[in-house]
């Protein structure tokens, strides 16, 4: 099983969090992709460890809430599916304003542009707007990535408290021990006003991030550009960081909320 699907039903149970049988339900939906959207019963049983008759009356629960329907190569995402999405698309769905300035950015710029939004210890990506070019950095709306790195987490985390930095160390592979750093990250960004990352959670990618804000003035979001470290010399990164902050400010003008902002 590979990272994305995440981890299997039974380590959730050694974990003893949430309903069994409700987690190993949502398990097989996980399996399904925009890359994979057909899953057959043995991939289920691979993928999630469960014994196949558990598979198949889950299944079949999935089946009656029209959660699944059958395919001729497996199973594929149902109806019930299609109602929960389209209800979440109507509460995230970005406003066409941010989405315009988003994509001036991107095209003046020539990288990608990010929305993330603070969400425990992850960060959600909830609108981007791709570079033109063929070697790009691409975040699919709804990836989740970890607060303890990145341009973007520097950003969001400015209001976080003390208690909650820790915890967010602590998911990170320096553990505890990374709330100092976590704490200096924070401080620089706000003194500058923006963030910089290079090769933090990505390989070879640079980053430039700063903040969204609320009428309170506190961080709702970070807006980011993104892209091969190669094409973020050290003397376009002050550009990008201005060019950011101008679009940040439109942003947060049109009065920009969602609802996963503040985010804590």
């Amino acid at each position: 099983m590979d990272d994305k699907e995440g981890r299997t039903a039974v380590e959730q149970e050694r974990n003893g969090t949430g309903v069994r049988s409700v987690r190993r339900a949502l398990d097989i939906l996980g399996l399904l992709s925009e890359d994979r959207p057909v899953i057959t019963i043995r991939k289920i049983t691979e993928a999630t460890g469960l014994p196949k008759t558990t598979v198949l009356r889950l299944i079949q629960t999935l089946e009656e809430c029209d959660l699944l329907v059958p395919d001729p190569n497996g199973y594929t995402a149902g109806p019930g599916l299609w109602r929960w999405a389209y209800l979440t698309r109507s509460q995230w769905e970005i406003p066409r304003e941010t989405r315009k300035v988003m994509r001036e950015l991107a095209d003046e710029l020539g990288e990608t542009v990010n929305l993330f939004v603070a969400h425990g210890t992850q960060r959600v990506c909830v609108a981007h707007e791709e570079s033109t070019h063929p070697l790009r950095h691409v975040v699919d709306v709804g990836d989740e990535q970890p607060l303890w790195a990145g341009a973007s987490s520097k950003i969001l985390l400015r209001d976080a408290s003390e208690a909650q930095l820790r915890r967010i160390a602590v998911a990170s592979p320096q553990g505890e021990a990374h709330t100092d750093r976590l704490r200096e990250w924070v401080a620089e960004a706000a003194r500058h006003g923006y963030a910089v990352s290079s090769s933090e959670w990505d390989e070879g990618l640079t980053a430039v991030a700063v903040p969204v804000t609320g009428r309170s003035g506190a961080v709702i979001a970070s807006l980011s550009l993104s892209g091969p470290s190669q094409r973020f010399p050290y003397e376009a990164i002050e550009r990008f960081a201005t060019a950011l902050g101008e679009a940040a400010r439109l942003i947060s003008d049109q009065g920009f909320s969602h609802p996963l902002s503040p985010g804590f």
